[in-house]
């Protein structure tokens, strides 16, 4: 079983409020049958058609995932649930963000957001720091793809004291050195959190992960072998609530250097794969998971890269880069899926959600989801990264979209929708109110009795 990642090219359409649906009908006319969109962007938007990129999962033997949902499926929220002022954090992976784009140099970013709502849902790209994991005390930790179905409308999350964590780490064709450091990782999550860690399997027979580039610049990746790590779900299902997986990913060796060498802009290579694989294990089974890299080998291990970009630096102190995801699946929440349990007051469903903040450029199926479901979504133009979709031509007329500079401003309007209190109200010069006569609507009375009130 293979999980790569295509690009495809998508008629244009302006019809921001039906894009879902244009979606959904064009790539399940192109994508093979027997294989499983898994996640999709688009990546540019031109009047000649979207740039788009979709990953697949393609079934083979007798593994049958095709009555999976959807990633398309969408299900309006029936109402919007005020209890509580819950965000939703993204920096998608692989895009190069300056802010989130490298190892968890955007969780003073999660702090800030957490400290103007409830409940903080983001994912372990804006936290994941090797050896350092800085969720807020109301952070939620959820797999991306998650995040998408919830604000699809596809799922909900049940809070938790904790979680039965199991790990899965690939056999090391350099010995048991390099799955040592793994093996301590998770016993000082035990020692150190309180995890529960329920088992760690070696898989003997390993994936095989590589990293790519998209034409887009974006970091993706091809992954081969899934059904073997699929098995070992399989067999151990019911007796773990999150999986960890700690693989090597086979990129050029010059790879190692050069996405440290501060003259060369490089995207981090390693997370565009590693979401491919959490994608695909948290969209067939409904769990939380998250991933690790495995040190390569011995020369990789010995690479001397001095002192590094801030941004970066969590990698270079680390050898087994594992405590952030364990950290962040020891309560990360669980994943409801039965329609008749969604919407329970108990758990954060799409109704439950009242923001969505993302970088500029991101046109994806979290923002069209959110827009679908009247979330507010706060797009942050100065998180520069490599999408180049302008979001402003297809949203700028949606009521519940708005553009600010950097996340101080961001933070700000989330505390004035918080409080009920109009961004209009704050902007001057303030628009005074418009009348109409409720004979004909189209007729601005201040004709008759001034220019408005």
């Amino acid at each position: 079983m293979q999980i790569v990642e295509k690009e495809i090219k998508i008629p244009y359409s302006r019809d921001a409020a039906g894009l879902i649906g244009h979606f959904k009908k064009e790539v399940e006319s192109k994508v093979p049958s027997g294989e499983i969109p898994i996640r999709f962007v688009v990546t540019e938007s031109t009047r000649g058609g979207f740039k788009c990129e979709i990953g697949t999962l393609a079934c083979e033997g007798d593994q049958d995932w095709t009555q999976v949902s959807s990633i398309f499926d969408f299900k309006k929220r029936p109402f919007e649930n005020t209890r509580e002022f819950n965000v939703v954090l993204l920096v998608p992976t692989g895009i190069g963000a300056e802010i989130g784009g490298h190892a968890g140099d955007a969780g003073p970013l999660a702090r800030l957001m957490a400290s103007v709502c409830d409940n903080l849902i983001t994912h372990p790209n804006v936290v994941n720091a090797s050896d350092i994991n800085e969720l807020p005390d109301n952070g939620l930790y959820v797999e991306g793809s998650l995040i998408t179905r919830l604000l699809m409308g596809e799922i909900s999350l049940k809070k938790v004291r904790s979680n039965r964590v199991l790990l899965v780490m690939e056999k090391h064709p350099c010995g048991p050195y390099f799955e040592d450091k793994s093996i301590n990782a998770f016993n000082a999550a035990r020692a150190t959190l309180g995890m529960e860690g329920t088992q760690i399997i070696r898989l003997d027979e390993a994936l095989d992960m590589r990293a790519l580039w998209s034409n887009a610049g974006r970091a993706v990746g091809r992954i081969d072998h899934f059904d073997r790590l699929a098995a070992v779900i399989d067999r151990e299902e019911g007796k773990f609530d999150a999986l960890a997986l700690a693989t090597r990913i086979q990129v050029p060796m010059e790879f190692h250097t050069e996405y440290y060498n501060e003259e060369i802009d490089m995207v981090n290579p390693w997370g565009g794969v590693e979401a491919m694989l959490t994608h695909t294990v948290s969209t067939l089974y409904n769990i939380p998971s998250a991933h690790a890299p495995m040190m390569t080998d011995q020369s990789t291990m010995n690479l001397d890269l001095g002192v590094v970009d801030p941004r970066k630096s969590a990698e270079i102190i680390s050898e087994a880069f594992l405590h952030c995801v364990l950290k962040g699946l020891h309560r990360s929440p669980q994943v409801i899926t039965d329609p008749l349990l969604i919407n329970h007051p108990d758990f954060i469903s799409a109704s439950n959600v009242s923001a969505l903040v993302i970088p500029d450029g991101c046109m994806g199926l979290p923002t069209l989801a959110a827009l679908s479901q009247e979330i507010p979504v706060i797009v942050v133009k100065g998180n520069k990264n490599q999408a180049r979709v302008k979001l402003e031509p297809f949203f700028s007329k949606a009521r519940h979209f708005y553009t600010v500079e950097n996340y101080f401003e961001a933070a700000g309007l989330l505390m004035s929708l918080r409080a009920g209190v109009s961004v209009e109200s704050l902007q001057r010069p303030l628009k005074k109110s418009l009348v109409v006569s409720s004979l004909d609507p189209a007729m601005v009375s201040s004709q008759s009795n001034g220019s408005g009130r």
